[in-house]
C-alpha cells in the first residue's frame, strides 16, 4: 500500500476513480467482515476544525496491511505513518472548498454500486447481508451506502484538487542528490519487477516484387484511369472506387498533407511541382503505379489525393523473395557490409526501419520476431516470414546485435526513475508542508511533532 504522497506523484493526472492516488486504497473494497470500527474512540489529530479519530487510523492501518503495504514494525511508528497520511488527505479536501471543486453523485454511483453489488454477493441471504452490516458498525444498507458515496466523494473531489494543482505547476520538483537516489533504490529494489530480456539488432526486409507482366497489365489499369479522369470522372470518386491503397480509399484517396522527403522520392519530384488541380501522369514507383492531384499548396507541405494500383504479387514472386532473403544471409556472413545489403535489397519504400539498437523488450516484439529469435544469441543471423498482407509475406533477415536475459535491475537502469520519482515526490510534499504551516494542525503527541508551523498546544 502506498501513501498518499507516493501515488500522487506517481499516478497520471487523469487517474480513474478505481485507482484513485488519493486514497491508499478504497477502503470500500475491504470485505465488509473486516471493516470494523471500534466502539472506544480518541482524537488523534485536528486539521483545521476537522477530527481524525483513533478509529480511523485503525480502520486505515488495517486496509493498508490488506493491501500489502509495508508498515513499520513499531505500532506507534506504523500509525505515526499512517495518521501523516490522513492528515496530508484532509489539507488537500480542505483546499477543495478553496478552489471550488465539487463531485457530482453520477461521477460516483457507478462506482458505490459496483462495490455494494460485491460485498452484496458474498451473503446467500439479505438476512445475513444486513445482520453483518449491523454487527460491525455499518449501520443499515441505506447507511454503509452513504459512507460509500461519502467516501468515493471525498477520494474523487482530492484527487481533482491534485489535479488541478498539477495543472497549475504547483509541485516544483526539488533537487536529489545521488546518495538520495542510491538510498531510494535500495528500499524499493526488492519490490521492482524484474527485467524482461532485451535484444538488439539490425534487419534486412526483403519485400516479393511483381513479375514484368503483372507490372504491364497494373500500369495499363493506371492509364485507363487517367483516361477517365481527362474524360471527366470525379478524382475522389474514382479512387474509391478503383484505388488499392485500402488506407485512403475509402476517403476518395484523400492523403492529407505531406512534407518534402516523406514519400518515396518519385512521388516527391510530382508532389512539389505539380500545380493545384492539375492531375499527374501515372507515375511508377516501388510501391506500384500512382496518378496523383494536388489539392492545396504551402512552401513547405502539399495536400493531396491519390490513386494506387498495385501489381498482383503471386506465390512464384513470394518464393523468389525468399531466394533474395537467403541470399542476403550467406552475403552478411560472408563479410558484405550492412549498409551495401540495406541499399540494394532492403525495402525502404514501405518504410521499414533497418535497425532496432536501443535495447527493446523481447516479450514486447511482434510475434513473428519473438518466434524466431527465441533460443539465438548475439552475433547469430536469422531468416523469417514477416505477416504483410493476407496472402503474401516479407521476409526478414535479422542479426542479433546483443541479447540481455532478464533479470534484476540494476542501480545505473534505474538511477534516473528513481531520481524523478524523488524530485516529484520532493514538490508535492513541500507543497502539503505549506499547506500545514497555514492551518491549524494539531497531532498526538505520542506519535510524534509534525513539520514545523503545525500547532501542537
Amino acid at each position: 500500500m502506498k501513501s498518499i504522497l507516493s501515488l500522487l506523484v506517481l499516478l497520471p493526472a487523469a487517474s480513474a476513480l478505481a485507482v484513485s492516488p488519493l486514497a491508499a486504497q478504497q477502503p470500500v473494497t475491504t470485505p465488509v467482515s473486516q471493516s470494523i470500527r471500534l466502539p472506544v474512540d480518541a482524537i488523534e489529530a485536528v486539521v483545521g476544525d476537522q477530527p481524525i479519530m483513533r478509529s480511523d487510523v485503525d480502520e486505515r492501518i488495517l486496509q493498508e496491511q490488506q493491501a500489502g503495504r509495508v508498515l513499520p514494525n513499531d505500532s506507534t511508528a506504523a500509525r505515526a505513518v499512517v495518521l501523516r497520511d490522513l492528515v496530508d488527505e484532509e489539507l488537500v479536501t480542505q483546499k477543495a472548498k478553496e478552489l471550488k471543486i465539487t463531485v457530482e453523485d453520477a461521477d460516483i454511483t457507478p462506482n458505490v454500486d459496483a462495490q455494494i453489488k460485491s460485498v452484496r454477493a458474498r451473503f446467500p441471504t439479505e438476512t445475513e447481508y444486513r445482520n453483518t452490516l449491523a454487527q460491525e458498525g455499518m449501520g443499515t444498507p441505506e447507511e454503509y451506502r452513504k459512507y460509500l458515496m461519502d467516501t468515493y466523494r471525498r477520494q474523487a473531489t482530492n484527487q481533482k484538487v491534485m489535479d488541478q494543482l498539477k495543472g497549475d505547476n504547483k509541485f516544483l520538483p526539488v533537487s536529489v542528490t545521488d546518495s538520495e537516489v542510491a538510498a531510494a533504490f535500495s528500499r524499493d529494489s526488492a519490490s521492482m519487477p524484474k527485467r524482461g530480456a532485451t535484444v538488439t539488432f539490425r534487419q534486412v526486409i526483403v519485400a516479393p516484387e511483381p513479375s514484368v507482366k503483372e507490372k504491364e497489365l497494373a500500369r495499363v489499369k493506371a492509364e485507363s484511369l487517367l483516361a477517365e479522369i481527362h474524360r471527366g470522372a470525379d478524382f475522389a470518386t474514382l479512387a474509391k472506387r478503383e484505388s488499392m491503397d485500402e488506407t485512403t480509399k475509402q476517403n476518395g484517396g484523400d492523403m492529407g498533407w505531406s512534407r518534402r522527403g516523406e514519400n518515396v522520392p518519385e512521388l516527391d519530384r510530382w508532389l512539389f511541382q505539380l500545380p493545384p488541380d492539375e492531375v499527374s501522369p501515372v507515375i511508377e514507383s516501388p510501391l506500384g503505379y500512382h496518378i496523383i492531384m494536388v489539392e492545396r499548396a504551402q512552401p513547405a507541405e502539399v495536400k493531396w489525393r491519390q490513386i494506387l494500383i498495385t501489381p498482383k504479387i503471386d506465390s512464384a514472386d513470394v518464393a523468389r523473395a525468399r531466394v533474395r532473403a537467403d541470399s542476403v544471409l550467406a552475403l552478411w556472413k560472408s563479410g558484405v557490409s550492412f549498409d551495401t545489403l540495406t541499399k540494394r535489397y532492403h525495402d525502404f519504400a514501405h518504410h521499414e526501419e533497418t535497425a532496432l539498437l536501443v535495447p527493446f523488450v523481447r516479450d514486447s516484439l511482434p510475434p513473428s520476431y519473438q518466434q524466431a529469435l527465441t533460443g539465438h544469441k548475439a552475433g547469430d543471423l536469422v531468416v523469417f516470414p514477416l505477416p504483410w498482407t493476407p496472402d503474401v509475406p516479407k521476409y526478414a533477415v535479422v542479426r542479433l546485435e546483443s541479447v540481455d536475459e532478464s533479470g534484476t535491475r540494476s542501480l545505473a537502469e534505474m538511477r534516473q526513475y528513481e531520481r524523478n520519482t524523488l524530485a516529484q515526490a520532493g514538490g508535492v510534499r513541500r507543497y502539503l508542508d505549506g499547506l500545514r504551516k497555514s492551518t491549524y494542525v494539531w497531532v498526538n503527541p505520542e506519535l510524534g511533532a509534525f513539520p514545523a508551523g503545525s500547532a501542537n498546544p
